[in-house]
């Protein structure tokens, strides 16, 4: 008998599956409230690993305006009539003390202006024949407090030159859930110095650079409005807001749009009972986002046209562009046959249909390991029987996790076949007309031989030097050109070769399956099973 076309019928439970989810619909009336808490946790943050780049970085070189302040390190250096090479510091009075020339008032000094003002007092004492050099060589460190929103609140060292990042980056960041990217305070003496926005910085490059001091508070305020972003965006984030909303343009300029986006859906969570619109993009730019907004970017176009590749037998082309909604009967109407094409045989592959097969596929492997790896015995020597035996299986498992299924839909001969719809990226295979028949898996030599008119099951494998030792000859596999299978079970009793007869055709492939020695009758049901898996969506015989 053959297989059912499950794997015909799985594509369309999928092809139904997602074009429900991605149809237009009203929202059910639950409470909201939950499913945002949910969003807010897992959702990242714009900007979120902004801090990821400051932690272990220490900004110690000095621009020109740079302010001297007390603590910072001079390097002098004086040649000619008087030499000298010191390094000073600036005392608690803002000065430094040269010798022989006494102290200079450096305090607020600008690092542009350094070498001018030492100079000017140098000259003073000595008028000519002294030659200088002044640098700043090095900052007092400096502490700063660091609240409010953030993972670890604490005291922080670090350079009067460094920016407000890197003590972030120190606190171990903003916390996401809850903290300001647009609202972040530098306190000193208990009046705001100044205030930052993150946003600025991620987005244009630009930042406030403040000469910081010892004893300013860095204070993260908590966040105001959050909308979440998702679908065909380049960042699928929450970005924060200040004030009563944010036009979704602004917001889609921050997230980044994809070419193919068409229409926005926004869900409402501010009311008792959530509501839902869907716009087109170009027409919603200027709708405002309130809080607890949720937006969905989608692709809600009409397909046009759609391309199919056609290998095989024939004398075409290799890619055709059809209008959406074309069938088989409709592309075969266009192709060039030749002699050798055999249109009875016709093959069909669809991505999607190969990476629903692999899903189920890797569930069995996961769940055959599971099996493997949870049997218990109750003899040491049991044990060593089933260690060997789990071996052999996971490396099975293995190899088997690194076959591709082909994704075949089964076509038969159903007399509605040439009906079925094509989509964008299926691949159609004319096979040639042969008068060839392959026997692989556990037999001696595989091969492939011509076809004989008489010959049974049996005789082709005995023309392939027989069963070898890991052959299950219990149950044989007949692959046919079009990729339906034709399962083969002996039982005794009804030919002398205990074998239902088979009818083989040009073209099929007989596939021995590996014997599965194994002593628990659960472990043999389950790796039979898998093996067969493989078999079936992969075109592979994967022994033991």
């Amino acid at each position: 008998m053959k297989f059912p076309n499950l794997i015909l019928s799985a594509a369309v439970l999928v092809l139904s599956a997602n074009a429900f989810a991605s149809a237009p619909m009203s929202e059910p009336e639950t409470a909201a409230g939950p499913e945002v808490i949910e969003k807010a946790v897992i959702k990242p943050v714009f900007g979120q690993n902004l801090f990821s780049g400051f932690r272990q970085a220490e900004f110690k070189g000095f621009n020109p305006n740079y302010k001297l302040a007390v603590g910072d390190k001079i390097s002098l250096q004086m040649w000619g009539a008087y030499e000298a090479a010191v390094k000073l510091t600036v005392d608690a009075q803002g000065n430094i003390f040269i010798p022989q020339v006494g102290p200079v008032k450096l305090q607020g000094v600008a690092n542009k202006d350094l070498n001018a003002v030492v100079e000017k007092k140098v000259r003073s004492v000595y008028q000519k024949n002294v030659n200088l050099y002044v640098s700043l060589d090095a900052t007092e460190p400096v502490k700063l407090f660091v609240t409010g929103f953030v993972k670890s609140p604490g005291l922080y060292g670090g350079f009067s030159s460094d920016s407000l990042l890197a003590f972030l980056a120190k606190s171990g960041g903003i916390r996401p859930e809850s903290g300001s990217y647009l609202n972040i305070e530098l306190k000193r003496n208990g009046q705001t110095r100044a205030v930052f926005n993150l946003y600025d910085f991620l987005l244009k490059g630009s930042i406030e650079q403040v000469q910081l001091q010892d004893g300013d508070t860095l204070v993260v305020n908590s966040r105001q409005g959050v909308t979440y972003f998702e679908g065909l965006v380049e960042n699928p984030v929450q970005i924060e807001f200040n004030g009563s909303g944010v036009a979704l343009g602004q917001a889609l300029e921050m997230v980044g749009a994809m070419p193919e986006a068409t229409h926005v859906r926004i869900a409402r969570n501010q009311l008792s009972k959530r509501s839902v619109e869907y716009l087109p993009l170009a027409d919603a730019k200027s709708v405002l986002l309130n809080s607890g907004d949720e937006v969905t970017v989608v692709s809600d176009k009409m397909p046009g046209t759609i391309s199919v590749v056609v290998e095989g037998e024939h004398n075409g082309q290799a890619i055709y562009v059809l209008p959406y909604g074309s069938t088989i009967e409709s592309l075969i109407d266009q192709l060039q046959l030749n002699q050798r094409s055999n249109l009875e045989a016709l093959q069909l592959f669809r991505k999607e249909v190969a990476v629903r097969q692999k899903e189920v596929l890797d569930i069995s492997l996961q769940q055959l390991e599971q099996v493997t790896l949870s049997a218990r015995s109750s003899t040491d020597g049991e044990a060593k029987l089933r260690q060997a035996d789990a071996d052999s299986i996971l490396k099975f498992i293995e190899r088997a996790r690194q076959l591709k299924p082909r994704g075949q839909v089964l076509l038969g001969d159903s007399q509605k076949r040439n009906d079925v719809l094509l989509k964008d990226g299926d691949r159609l295979v004319i096979p040639g007309q042969t008068v060839l028949v392959q026997v692989h898996g556990e037999v001696m030599f595989p091969n492939a031989m011509v076809f004989r008119k008489n010959a049974d099951i049996l005789d082709y494998i005995a023309s392939a030097g027989g069963f070898n030792q890991k052959a299950d000859q219990s149950r044989l596999l007949v692959m046919h050109q079009d990729g339906t299978i034709t399962n083969i079970q002996k039982k005794g009793g009804w030919f002398a070769d205990g074998y239902a007869r088979a009818d083989i055709k040009p073209g099929d492939e007989i596939m021995v399956m590996p014997q599965v020695d194994i002593k628990s009758f659960q472990y043999t049901r389950d790796v039979i099973d898998t093996i067969y898996k493989v078999a079936l969506s992969t075109a592979v015989v994967a022994g033991l």
